[in-house]
């Protein structure tokens, strides 16, 4: 993946021509928005199901293979 951070004041980064929020960005807005946001640090509390199940599986998962890489 070809991604380009910004400086730490930055609330964002550019993923492969998509700009991905910051969890402390995120966090600072005060609420989930419900559009899924990679980084929601609120467990996608306002996203659709069967969508946020799916996202929350997805992050369970990549926690699980981080764990194990370590």
């Amino acid at each position: 993946m070809n991604r380009k951070l910004l400086d730490d004041d930055e609330p964002y980064f550019n993923s492969d021509g998509l700009v991905v929020f910051t969890a402390d960005y995120l966090l600072s807005r005060g609420y989930c928005c419900g559009n899924g946001c990679r980084n929601c640090p609120y467990d996608y509390k306002n996203v659709p199901e069967p969508k946020r199940t799916l996202l929350l599986e997805k992050r369970e998962d990549e926690n699980s293979q981080d764990e194990k890489k370590a």
